[in-house]
């Protein structure tokens, strides 16, 4: 049906005062009409796409409500790869990045970029002439999942960019989080309902942008800030960082309104002293700052590290500590055999999560700081980090506190009754059993199966326990092996639930040499080193023909 003009020019006008009101309200949080009057234009709006579809453009803000769910997210190569940050926790790490930055550059005095460093969820959006056209996860850095349909439910997010000459493409690099207060208020409805309460905004975020159905994502008051640009055509963008930042904030693309340009290691540290004194305050949550060289080509000259660049580092806010009681030791057996001593605690709230459970990692450390059953203990966690215990409070020791001996508690595996060893140049207590040992077993599958590793769907801890406890699985292997009567038959498998386990392991197939090599579980063989390995030998077969020389050729 062709659009009359006088109704497209009123959709046109509809769509435009929307997104207009979008960003008032959720970016300068500075709303001028009442929610009714907002109400009324979406649903007018609404009414006229219905009526003549040929107006429901890829911008309109009638998108944002979600679609259809998803059977699976689809997976995005980044342009340009999102690596991780280095980060620095002393004055003295912040002075050693700025000294290698100015003697890379051979300056005196660097200018940098400087903002908090969000706790949140890093995503990539793909505009395309002005019109967002893809988004995604960062992933492993080289790989995302693509959440596009559930990003544009996000309101604070512009569909198309404010600009009358948008760039051919511009990828913005930025982070989805949820701010404090809109937290508190998911919380209470969740109580509400009587459904679980999240357990800090990070997680509600980053729960809520990989639902499948976007409908869910809608109803969850996520926010978005830019950072950073990845590839970008068709624009001569400033030299400068901050102009860029400037340059997105001229484009509705919200920015942070805490950055700010400071010069040398003294304007670094005396905004990471200004943004600690203020970050109970913030209306998000962070977990540090983030320092980057402002001049592009300056960032060019620097270039990268490993996984992370040289021209920019995260200066981290000590982790978050409480006490509480040692009741007791555990061990974990791990995927490469090491015992992990566990410690079990009276359940302490720290960190924005209650904690019963922390690593004592093994067991000089147990001994180097002095940790007895019965202590009182100092537990920190930070973020995602594995929750640790950093230490004893010694004035608060009873005399009943006993000293714990790994090695004499577990002379045998507790899993496979192995033979426990300890090398004479390593950490770790490891139990001999291989693959025999049903734990490493586990580990080893669910490593292989992990989202960084084959990435199998489905493939969680309580799937992997029945498959190893019934013995149907000895290796990963084995798991191309598995058809539909096994799987159907196990607890809470239904056929539709084998059906896509089988769908996942048979996608799995279509991987990389980098994430196979990965998958395998080699000791000392992480991401980086399985890149470094694929890149250098190309193939499995000459991998494997590899004696210890052309190992020791890969660079």
């Amino acid at each position: 049906m062709l659009v009359p003009q006088d109704v497209a020019a009123r959709a046109r006008f509809l769509r435009e005062e929307i997104e207009r009101h979008n960003y008032l309200y959720y970016v300068l949080d500075e709303p001028e009409i009442p929610d009714a009057e907002y109400d009324k234009m979406f649903r007018e709006l609404g009414r006229l796409e219905a009526e003549y579809p040929l107006l429901a453009t890829p911008d309109s803000p009638t998108r944002r409500v979600g679609a259809a769910p998803l059977a699976e997210f689809s997976h995005l190569t980044h342009r340009v790869p999102m690596l991780s940050l280095s980060n620095a926790f002393e004055d003295e790490e912040v002075a050693a990045f700025d000294r290698r930055v100015r003697e890379g550059l051979g300056v005196e005095v660097v200018e940098y970029a400087v903002d908090p460093k969000f706790d949140g969820l890093a995503i990539s959006l793909i505009y395309e002439n002005g019109i967002l056209v893809q988004g995604a996860t960062r992933g492993d850095g080289d790989t995302g999942e693509e959440v596009t349909t559930n990003l544009r439910t996000i309101k604070a997010i512009p569909l198309r960019l404010h600009t009358a000459n948008p760039p051919q493409l511009l990828e913005v690099r930025g982070e989805v989080l949820i701010l404090k207060a809109d937290f508190e208020k998911l919380n209470r409805q969740q109580r509400e309902k009587g459904e679980k309460e999240f357990a800090n905004p990070r997680n509600a975020a980053a729960g809520s942008l990989r639902q499948l159905d976007p409908r869910i994502t809608a109803t969850r008051p996520l926010t978005f800030f830019a950072y950073g640009l990845g590839s970008v055509e068709g624009v001569n963008l400033p030299r400068k960082l901050n102009a860029v930042m400037d340059y997105l904030e001229a484009l509705r693309v919200p920015v942070c309104r805490e950055r700010r340009v400071v010069q040398g290691v003294e304007g670094l540290l005396d905004y990471y002293r200004m943004i600690g004194a203020r970050r109970e305050g913030l209306p998000y949550d962070i977990d540090g700052v983030v320092y980057k060289v402002n001049d592009l080509d300056s960032q060019e000259r620097l270039g990268y590290v490993s996984r992370a660049p040289r021209f920019a580092v995260a200066h981290k806010f000590p982790a978050q500590e409480a006490m509480t009681e040692l009741l007791g030791i555990d061990v974990q057996v791990g995927r490469t055999g090491a015992l992990t001593p566990v410690a079990r605690l009276k359940p302490v709230f720290v960190g924005g999560a209650t904690v019963s459970n922390a690593t004592l990692h093994n067991e000089d450390e147990i001994r180097r700081k002095d940790v007895r059953i019965g202590d009182t203990v100092i537990v920190r966690r930070a973020g995602d980090v594995i929750p640790e215990v950093v230490g004893v409070v010694p004035g608060m020791r009873h005399s009943g506190a006993q000293e714990y001996s790994l090695l004499e508690q577990y002379p045998v595996c507790p899993v496979c009754g192995s033979h426990v060893i300890r090398l004479p140049d390593e950490a770790a207590a490891r139990c001999s059993g291989g693959l025999f040992c049903p734990a490493q077993r586990k580990q080893a599958i669910l490593h292989f199966a992990s989202r960084r590793a084959m990435d199998i769907e489905g493939m969680g801890d309580k799937l992997v326990d029945q498959l190893v406890d019934k013995e149907l699985i000895h290796t990963p292997a084995d798991l191309y092996k598995l058809g539909m009567n096994t799987l159907a038959n196990l607890d809470r498998m239904a056929e539709k639930s084998a059906i896509n386990t089988l769908a996942a392991i048979e996608a799995s197939k279509n991987t990389t040499l980098a994430r196979f090599i990965f998958a395998l579980g080699i000791r000392n063989v992480g991401e980086a080193t399985a890149k470094d390995l694929a890149r250098h030998f190309g193939g499995m077969a000459a991998l494997m023909a590899a004696d210890e020389g052309a190992l020791q050729q890969v660079p």
